[in-house]
C-alpha cells in the first residue's frame, strides 16, 4: 500500500515525459518538413512538374494535328484517283504511308519510350514525303487542280501542314526547356530523387527529311 502514490507519480511522470517527447517531435517535425519543402522547390521539383505537363499539353496537340492530316488522306486520294487513275503507284505510297502511321500508337507514354517516339517520327516523315510527291503528280493535270473538291482538299491539308508545323516548334520548344532543366545542377539530382528523365523530340535530320519532296 506504501507504493500506491509512488506508482500513481511514476505513471503521472511517465505521461508527462511522452507529451513532452511528442511535442518535441512535432516542434522537430514542422520545421524539417518546411525545410524539406523549400529544397525541393528549391531544386526544381515544380519547375519539372510544370514542365512535364507543358510537354505533355504540346505534344497533345502535336497528335491532334496529325490525325487531322491522317483523316483527309483517304478522300484526297480517292479524288486524286478519279482522275489520275495511272499515277496508281504513287496513291499506293500515300495508302501505305497513310497505314504506318496508324500502326504506331501514340499516346503521352511514348513520350516515355524513345523507341517508339522513333517509329512515330519516322512513319510521319514517309507520310510526309509520300504527300510531297502526290502533290508534285498532280501538277501534270490541270482538270484534277481545277476541281472544286479537290481544292477544297488541298486548302484542308495546306492549313493542317501548317498546324503541324507550328505544333511541333511549340513540341519542339518545350521539350528543349525541360529537359534543360532537368540536366541543369541541382536540378539533376531532384530529377534522379523523383525519377524524372529527359524526353525525346523531332530531330534536324527528320525535320530535313520532312520537307523533301
Amino acid at each position: 500500500c506504501t507504493f500506491g502514490p509512488f506508482s500513481k507519480i511514476t505513471r503521472i511522470s511517465a505521461r508527462a515525459e511522452n507529451t513532452m517527447s511528442s511535442i518535441r517531435r512535432k516542434h522537430f517535425l514542422v520545421p524539417f518538413l518546411a525545410m524539406v519543402t523549400m529544397l525541393v522547390s528549391g531544386c526544381g521539383y515544380n519547375a519539372m512538374q510544370g514542365g512535364d505537363e507543358g510537354v505533355k499539353a504540346a505534344w497533345a496537340e502535336v497528335l491532334n494535328q496529325y490525325k487531322r492530316r491522317a483523316d483527309l488522306i483517304p478522300s484526297l486520294v480517292k479524288t486524286v484517283e478519279g482522275f489520275a487513275q495511272q499515277e496508281r503507284d504513287v496513291l499506293i505510297q500515300v495508302t501505305e504511308a497513310r497505314s504506318r502511321v496508324g500502326s504506331v500508337q501514340a499516346t503521352p507514354e511514348t513520350l516515355n519510350d524513345p523507341a517508339t517516339f522513333q517509329k512515330f517520327q519516322d512513319a510521319q516523315g514517309q507520310l510526309s514525303g509520300a504527300l510531297s510527291r502526290l502533290m508534285v503528280v498532280v501538277e501534270k493535270y490541270p482538270e484534277l487542280k481545277s476541281d472544286q473538291n479537290f481544292r477544297d482538299l488541298q486548302a484542308q491539308l495546306e492549313g493542317t501542314e501548317n498546324r503541324i508545323t507550328v505544333a511541333r516548334n511549340r513540341f519542339i520548344e518545350a521539350t528543349r526547356e525541360y529537359n534543360t532543366l532537368l540536366r541543369t545542377f541541382p536540378n539533376n539530382l531532384t530529377a534522379m530523387l523523383f525519377g524524372y528523365e529527359v524526353k525525346p523530340t523531332f530531330t534536324v535530320e527528320n525535320e530535313a527529311e520532312i520537307s523533301e519532296p
